[in-house]
């Protein structure tokens, strides 16, 4: 029960001496105690005085303010909660926290990025039947966003590190952009310039991971950065059931050129809104409030950001068996990921002879589901950490679920007999890997906080050699035996192979 402590009298203006009170003498103190949890209140008067109290520097002082509303702080263990509503200077009215600004503006160029990706696994059915490429040509095309891909991850993780996520994803998206919009054009010059400029597509939004993981780690205290990362990654995977939708009707209705132009629109747009609202970091922003700032400093652990450049030893890396548990557990999500993105359309109308617009139908809705499920996923790790669960344990946990719930969707995949029940296995399949984001996603930021864009970088490397395989056998896999069945069981496998040394190797404390 909330006791309530009324002060003995009220403060004199005339008395300036009183030393009960941290406040100067123009302020009333009163405070509802909830042992450690105070609210105080400062009410509307002529003149008051306000402290100058800085978290990016030292106490500078009193300064006299006129009339001004009520301001209500809550302070929970020392930590100033949202309850002042606004930003510096904005006080007086309800506004969403600034860090989920941050998250809510990630999370739509993560749909993009996705999206982006998904128009051409729908338009290469119309493409391939114009040009008449093979099966295994097919798969070539498919992979060869893929080739930039895995040379601007380790790249943009270190220009991350360096430079920040801001600049660096305004950068990716502005180019991938505009290799959205050529692709068109290139497929009906040449092979080569298709090749060459979904190859350059790749390459720009290789940056996009990497930027994600570090602008979230520094606008997010520790206990919500699943969280943060799960609303991030529903939008990634959105991004799936906005192309997978939206490309066919474009099409359809305007020509293959069609979704291209819209995307890439959308693209320079968000540039646009990104440039001028998002800092850095929490530090640097002039909106958010010092509550917030003192919340998200209070939340994470003490490291210093890596602004030198200088990268830290590969053969150091890798000499931690955690860091090769992060790569392998990567190259395994990556694998079963683009082998479901790529050719989910192409299984749908080769295995069940239905039309196209049908295919995206029943593509796009397990990845609508996945990015609720990757949601939950983030919360419930977030819950387990606040519960006391050691952050090793809920890694594992996570992870465990991310690739045995696929792996097992996939073996029974290979007896569905009608489109629903492909459907609702392949439903199945991406919601359980789903829960990979609050796994070895999340873990690259737990042992390295420093080097977490350079770690990402690399282990998305090799991670985008595994898709390209992937995409590539798949290919060649249904052209050789005819039916998708042997390539699904293989990936099964090397999703449980993957579970067993994630679990014996895997940890959440800091090694770097």
């Amino acid at each position: 029960m909330a006791a309530i402590t009324p002060p003995k009298s009220l403060p004199q203006y005339s008395s300036p001496k009183r030393k009960t009170s941290c406040l100067p003498p123009t302020h009333f103190d009163y405070s509802l105690s909830f042992n450690t949890t105070h609210l105080s209140l400062v009410p509307k008067v002529g003149t008051k005085w306000v402290n100058i109290t800085s978290l990016r520097g030292k106490t500078m002082g009193w300064k006299r303010r006129r009339d001004g509303p009520a301001v209500v702080r809550c302070t929970a263990e020392g930590i100033e909660e949202g309850m002042l509503a606004g930003g510096r200077g904005q006080e007086g009215h309800v506004a969403v926290p600034e860090r989920f600004k941050v998250a809510a503006l990630v999370a739509c160029v993560m749909c993009l990025c996705n999206a982006d990706r998904v128009v051409m696994s729908v338009a290469v059915v119309p493409l391939a039947a114009k040009h008449g490429w093979s099966s295994s040509f097919l798969g070539i095309v498919q992979s060869s966003f893929l080739w930039g891909y895995v040379f601007s991850s380790v790249i943009g993780g270190a220009l991350v590190d360096k430079h920040g996520g801001k600049r660096t994803l305004a950068w990716g998206v502005g180019l991938w952009s505009l290799a959205t919009l050529l692709t068109p054009w290139a497929a009906d010059h040449s092979t080569t310039s298709l090749l060459a400029v979904r190859a350059f597509f790749g390459l720009a939004e290789g940056v996009a991971l990497p930027s994600m993981s570090t602008l979230l780690s520094r606008w997010f205290p520790s206990h919500e950065r699943a969280t943060a990362v799960g609303i991030s990654m529903a939008g990634f995977h959105l991004g799936n059931v906005v192309g997978l939708v939206l490309t066919p009707m474009a099409m359809s209705s305007v020509g293959i050129c069609g979704p291209f132009f819209i995307f890439s629109s959308l693209g320079l747009l968000w540039v646009t809104t990104w440039a001028y609202g998002v800092a850095n970091d929490p530090r640097d922003s002039r909106s958010i409030t010092n509550s917030e700032l003192r919340l998200i400093q209070a939340g994470k652990s003490d490291f210093s950001v890596n602004k030198s450049g200088k990268l830290p030893p590969l053969r150091f890396l890798l000499s931690k068996l955690p860091t090769w548990a992060i790569i392998f557990a990567n190259i395994t999500n990556n694998w079963g990921y683009f082998v479901l993105l790529s050719w989910m359309p192409v299984y749908f109308n080769t295995v069940f002879a239905i039309n196209l617009k049908q295919a995206a139908w029943f593509s796009a809705v397990p990845w609508g589901t996945m990015a609720v499920s990757g949601y939950i996923a983030g919360a419930l790790s977030d819950f387990l950490i606040k519960a006391g669960y050691s952050l090793t344990l809920v890694r594992k946990i996570m992870q465990s679920i991310g690739f045995i719930g696929p792996g097992i969707s996939l073996l029974c995949l290979n007896f569905a007999k009608t489109p629903v029940a492909a459907a609702i296995l392949i439903t199945a399949a991406l919601s359980f890997s789903s829960f990979s984001q609050a796994g070895f996603l999340l873990n690259i930021q737990d042992i390295a906080p420093r080097y977490a864009g350079f770690l990402h970088g690399i282990s998305n490397s090799a991670a985008t050699m595994a898709a390209i395989l992937s995409t590539i056998g798949t290919g060649y896999f249904v052209q050789w035996l005819g039916s998708f069945q042997a390539f699904l069981t293989l990936t099964a496998v090397l999703y449980f192979i993957s579970t067993i040394f994630w679990n014996l190797y895997a940890t959440g404390e800091r090694l770097f």
